[in-house]
């Protein structure tokens, strides 16, 4: 059968601001349940929003990353339905006046091109509380509002996206921007990135176009869910037209939600129109106006975006690709990376270290960039003395911990516990032919096609100087003389 997948995301990320949208409430995850709500949040009569200076500027950030128009006015709207996690029995969101629109995003599609997803609107809205049900068999259900409220942006794309692994990039793309530029964490396992999908089929037969209803897919909380729902939804609707072909064609918009469990979606209700919600603009709060100047000085908190930085270090510094991915996914790491090689011909050692031993210090120490006591031209010092053979590599590990708890220059490590290799070749010639006539019959061993000799010889090697001889210059001096 002759069909294209038509998916457009709807992308919810939770701003990672100090108070919540409308109110002094602190903005953070979990905790005792409503212990962080007052009468704001909760919808008390009486009660008056005041809007979270942040939550524009996250809004107009992402907006602008996103390569947005940003509105010169904006204002909210009530948007109404009742639910048990909505306390107010509305949700303050926006409606006709959103504060971006017009953006886009380019995407890797699945045969390796890349296809631009059109964003259609950016806007601003709270987040309503958290149902939660009970697991020891009870037929109860609770209300925790201590997410109520918590700002909430709403990225939503055009139905371009065509297949569900392309759908996960889309959504893996908006993350990596949002995460890039600090106003979320975008943890889809603590829902501060949530994503919807509408998505159905354009079957061709016979020289027409049919489609089949669109579907809303909620309850995808990981990027594994996202595919493996889309992927499902897919062979769902293919099924249903077989079997009942174009009659499909009158049914409504409906909405299904993901068992993760199962690997099914299933139908929750038909899908809500804008005007069931009954939008009004919200009267609590004025509209804004949105001065230029405002923006442009967001727009260079924007800067070089991951995906660009990404390029640019691959033609610059010549690193892997792999490599140039993870340091652009951090400003922190990105800048780090810059400064160290700012004055060192070695861009693939200094990539390699940083994603090695600098990472995995900070990940077991659970240090930061800002926080690491190694400053990056202490650490350009460090590699220029391996590459000196000063210290030999395992060495060198072993410094940069030393470094990075007690602040100390490497060079000055090196000096206090005598770590310095020996790398005079005439130090070292003397060395080998001592331990050679030392061991004949392990040098005859050699000699004989014994490779195991070999190794022997080079711990005596080691041994004798301490562990301090260069290990590739005397490997080779080693060499030379079993072979004369």
């Amino acid at each position: 059968m002759n069909y294209e997948v038509i998916i457009g995301c709807e992308v919810h990320i939770q701003l990672s601001t100090e108070s919540k949208a409308f109110c002094s409430c602190a903005n953070l995850f979990g905790g005792e349940p409503n212990t962080r709500v007052c009468p704001v949040c909760t919808g008390l009569p009486g009660s008056l929003p005041v809007v979270n200076r942040a939550l524009i500027d996250g809004a107009i950030l992402a907006g602008l990353a996103l390569n947005c128009t940003v509105a010169e006015v904006t204002k909210f709207d009530r948007k109404n339905y009742i639910y048990p996690d909505l306390p107010k029995g509305y949700q303050i969101s926006q409606f006709d006046m959103p504060i971006c629109t017009d953006g886009h995003l380019e995407v890797e599609t699945d045969d390796g091109e890349t296809r631009r997803i059109g964003i259609i609107r950016l806007h601003m809205e709270e987040d309503t509380g958290k149902n939660i049900h009970a697991d020891d068999g009870r037929d109860l259900s609770f209300v925790d509002f201590n997410r109520s409220g918590t700002p909430l942006l709403e990225v939503v794309s055009a139905p371009d996206i065509r297949s569900p692994q392309e759908a996960v990039r889309y959504v893996q793309s908006i993350r990596e921007i949002v995460r890039y530029l600090g106003i979320s964490d975008c943890n889809m396992e603590e829902a501060s990135l949530r994503c919807d999908a509408n998505i159905n089929l354009w079957v061709h037969e016979e020289g027409e176009t049919y489609a089949t209803p669109i579907v809303e897919v909620k309850n995808m909380n990981s990027f594994r869910s996202i595919r493996n729902a889309l992927q499902y939804e897919v062979k769902r609707q293919l099924s249903e037209w077989k079997a009942h072909r174009r009659t499909l064609e009158a049914e409504g918009k409906s909405t299904r939600g993901y068992v993760d469990a199962k690997g099914i979606t299933v139908l929750q209700r038909s899908k809500e129109e804008s005007a069931d919600y009954r939008y009004f603009p919200e009267p609590d709060l004025k509209p804004i106006a949105i001065p230029r100047e405002y923006v442009e000085s967001l727009r260079k908190r924007v800067g070089e975006l991951p995906a660009e930085k990404r390029l640019r270090f691959l033609e610059t510094y010549h690193i892997p690709e792999r490599d140039a991915f993870q340091l652009a996914v951090s400003p922190a790491l990105a800048d780090y990376f810059e400064a160290t090689v700012a004055e060192y011909a070695n861009p693939r050692r200094a990539a390699n270290w940083l994603l090695s031993e600098v990472l995995k210090y900070m990940n077991a120490t659970g240090t930061t960039v800002p926080a690491l006591r190694v400053e990056p031209d202490a650490l350009r010092e460090l590699l220029l003395a391996v590459d000196a053979g000063e210290v030999s590599g395992k060495t060198a590990k072993e410094v940069f911990v030393e470094m990075a708890e007690t602040g100390e220059r490497a060079g000055a490590i090196i000096e206090r516990r005598g770590l310095k290799q020996i790398s005079n070749e005439s130090e070292l010639e003397e060395i080998v032919k001592r331990i050679i006539a030392e061991n004949e019959s392990s040098a005859d061993d050699f000699r004989a096609g014994k490779s195991r000799a070999l190794k022997f010889l080079m711990g005596q090697v080691m041994k004798a100087t301490r562990g301090k001889a260069n290990p590739q210059l005397a490997d080779r001096i080693l060499r030379d003389h079993l072979r004369a």
